[in-house]
């Protein structure tokens, strides 16, 4: 009996030690399909930061054309842009840069109304390109030059406080131009707010002063020098305001050769002994004024080139005579002082 005990619980045992057996699958039943997992949002792509384009012609003076990288440079790293120096523009290397924020360019007319047009997001500044318009994202600087009285009135006014007889003052002009008058009555308001009435030293000189000589329209450049000598040899002007156009090399040449000091409105052809300053707008400062408008994206303007000096002669127009001339222009652009014409 105990031995058939032994032997059912032996039997027991091995049976609860199996292992389960598989329930048998379902042929008839379909596969559950597993669940595709959703994607997972992937980084951003990064902008790349706004463009800053200048766009300078690559026979640009190169002092000049340094003087405006340098600026434009400065300008952009300070707002966070990209900035590129670019000879040429087209409508196809806008498709390249969508994020383009401001383009400055200096003459001759890329064809701003065509890029504007195309990139609306931007600002475009045209630095002395004549017959282009603002409006919309177009704005301009200087496009149809500047006040020919603001030049006039500093000259007559330099010229007052330079000239040793400050009455022996006056202006080489074309005749038959509009600018002459406007000249002769800005040289004058120029000299007159300088010393008032301006007395003669010599007070039997029978001169008027500020004498001025008009050139004929026909007039041979050869002949300018004898036009001169109506102011030198005649009215003992000892120094002139030459009007634009009529600077030419013979011409202060044959001023610097009789000592007569001059005022121009261009640098002349060579460094020249007599010549005094020369009055021209100030293109680069006006850029940097235009600057916070720009960014701020208020196109469509039309902004102001103030005068400035450059080929200044030290020794006759001293630092001292030069900062009061900067004063008195400074009042004359905020409309303090009046030439003498309307705006």
């Amino acid at each position: 009996m105990p031995k058939f005990l032994s032997l059912l619980m032996i039997f027991a045992l091995l049976v609860s030690c199996a292992p389960a057996t598989e329930a048998p699958s379902n042929p008839d039943a379909s596969p559950e399909p597993s669940r595709t997992p959703r994607p997972t949002a992937g980084p951003t792509p990064t902008q790349p930061a706004p463009l800053a384009i200048l766009l300078i012609p690559a026979d640009l003076n190169q002092e000049i054309s340094q003087s405006y990288q340098v600026a434009v440079y400065d300008l952009a790293q300070q707002a966070g842009l990209r900035f590129q120096v670019r000879n040429t523009l087209s409508l196809e290397d806008l498709s390249y840069e969508p994020n383009l924020k401001v383009v400055i360019a200096l003459p001759p007319d890329p064809g701003f109304a065509a890029l504007a047009a195309a990139a609306p997001q931007a600002q475009f500044l045209a630095v002395n390109i004549p017959n282009i318009q603002p409006g919309a994202n177009v704005s301009v600087l200087g496009g149809e030059g500047i006040r020919t009285d603001h030049q006039a009135f500093m000259a007559g006014y330099i010229s007052t406080l330079i000239t040793e007889d400050f009455y022996q003052t006056g202006a080489i002009l074309r005749k038959d131009t509009p600018e002459s008058a406007t000249i002769q009555t800005a040289f004058e308001a120029g000299r007159t707010f300088y010393c008032g009435i301006c007395r003669p030293i010599d007070w039997y000189n029978p001169f008027e002063y500020p004498a001025f000589i008009e050139i004929l329209p026909d007039a041979k450049e050869s002949e300018y020098p004898a036009y001169a000598d109506v102011l030198i040899l005649q009215k003992k002007v000892s120094t002139v305001f030459v009007q634009a156009g009529l600077d030419t090399p013979e011409l202060l040449e044959y001023l610097t050769t009789v000592g007569v000091l001059m005022i121009g409105t261009k640098t002349p052809h060579k460094p020249l002994s007599s010549w005094v300053v020369t009055l021209q707008p100030n293109y680069l400062q006006a850029t940097i004024s235009a600057w916070p408008a720009l960014l701020e994206g208020r196109g469509g303007t039309s902004f102001p080139a103030p005068l400035t000096f450059t080929d200044i002669n030290d020794e006759i127009f001293s630092p001292g005579k030069q900062r009061l001339a900067e004063q008195t222009m400074q009042e004359l652009f905020e409309g303090y002082i009046f030439t003498g014409i309307e705006p």
